[in-house]
C-alpha cells in the first residue's frame, strides 16, 4: 500500500519507525535500515527517509558518521538510493551552507532523476543557505555540459522567486548560451520570479540591460503567460503587466 493510502496515523507511525531505524542504522555504523528505505519505490518513503537524515544530522553528534555513510550509499547502483542520497545532501546544506559542495559528486550521474535531485536539493539550501546556492551555482554557471548549466539555472529558481536581484546576474551571464534547452530554462525561471511582490520590476529593469533582444521577446512572452497562468496569486494582473511592461518598453524591445 502507497504511503499515503495510509491513514494518517498510520502514516505518522510509519514515519516514526523509519526515523527509528534509520537511527539505529547511524548509531551502529550501519546502513541496512536506510538502503531499506530509500530504495523503495514511493516517492514519500523516500522522502521520509531524508528528512530523517536531516533531523539526526542537526540533533545529534554524529555529522561525520551520517556523511560517511551516504558518501558510501551514494557508490550504490540502485538510482533511487543515489537520489535519495542527494536530497539528504540538500537537507544537510539547509543547516550548514558549506556542505552545498557535497552535490558535486552527483552533476554527472548517469541516471537522470539523481540529477534532477540536485535541483530539489539546491532549491531546498537556497532557502535556507541562499549564498551557498548562489556560490555554488556561480561556479558551474558556465560547465561545458549544457545539461548541467540548465540543471544549475533551474536549480536557483526558487531563491528568485523571493529575490530575483540575486539570481538575474548569473542568468544574465547564459543570455546568449549556446544550447536551445539552456536558453528555455532561463525563459521559463524568468516567468517564474516574476509575478510576486516588487519582483516584475526588478526583473523587468534586468532585461532592459540585455544584449540578447530575441531571448529578452521570449521572456516577455513567458511572463505575460505566467501572469495569465497565477493571475491569482500574482501581485499584478495580466492587463497591469502588460501594461507597465508597454510603458518600460515603449521604445520596443
Amino acid at each position: 500500500m502507497a504511503f499515503y493510502d495510509l491513514p494518517k496515523e498510520k502514516r505518522r507511525k510509519l514515519v516514526k519507525k523509519i526515523e527509528t531505524e534509520i537511527k539505529q542504522d547511524i548509531i551502529r555504523d550501519e546502513d541496512g535500515n536506510i538502503r531499506k528505505y530509500a530504495s523503495d519505490k514511493d516517492t514519500y518513503i523516500r522522502k521520509a527517509v531524508y528528512k530523517a537524515i536531516g533531523k539526526l544530522y542537526r540533533e545529534q553528534d554524529c555529522k561525520e558518521r551520517i556523511l560517511e555513510i551516504l558518501m558510501n550509499l551514494y557508490k550504490d547502483e540502485n538510482g533511487r538510493i543515489r537520489q535519495t542520497v542527494v536530497y539528504a545532501f540538500g537537507e544537510i546544506g539547509k543547516i550548514e551552507g558549506n556542505k552545498v559542495e557535497l552535490l558535486e559528486i552527483a552533476l554527472n550521474d548517469k541516471h537522470h532523476s539523481v540529477r534532477n535531485a540536485i535541483v530539489g536539493a539546491l532549491k531546498q539550501i537556497g532557502e535556507k543557505n541562499p549564498h551557498a546556492a548562489i556560490e555554488f551555482a556561480r561556479k558551474f554557471l558556465h560547465h561545458p555540459d549544457p545539461k548541467i548549466r540548465k540543471m544549475i539555472v533551474h536549480g536557483i529558481e526558487l531563491r528568485g522567486r523571493t529575490h530575483p536581484e540575486d539570481i538575474l546576474p548569473l542568468l544574465s551571464e547564459l543570455q546568449s548560451d549556446p544550447s536551445k534547452e539552456v536558453r528555455k530554462m532561463i525563459v521559463h525561471v524568468i516567468g517564474q520570479i516574476s509575478y510576486k511582490e516588487g519582483c516584475l520590476e526588478k526583473v523587468v529593469y534586468a532585461l532592459k540591460e540585455w544584449e540578447n533582444r530575441e531571448l529578452v521577446k521570449t521572456a516577455i512572452k513567458e511572463i505575460l503567460e505566467v501572469h495569465k497562468r497565477y493571475e491569482k496569486f500574482s501581485a499584478k494582473s495580466y492587463d497591469e503587466a502588460k501594461k507597465y511592461i508597454g510603458q518600460e518598453f515603449e521604445g520596443g524591445i
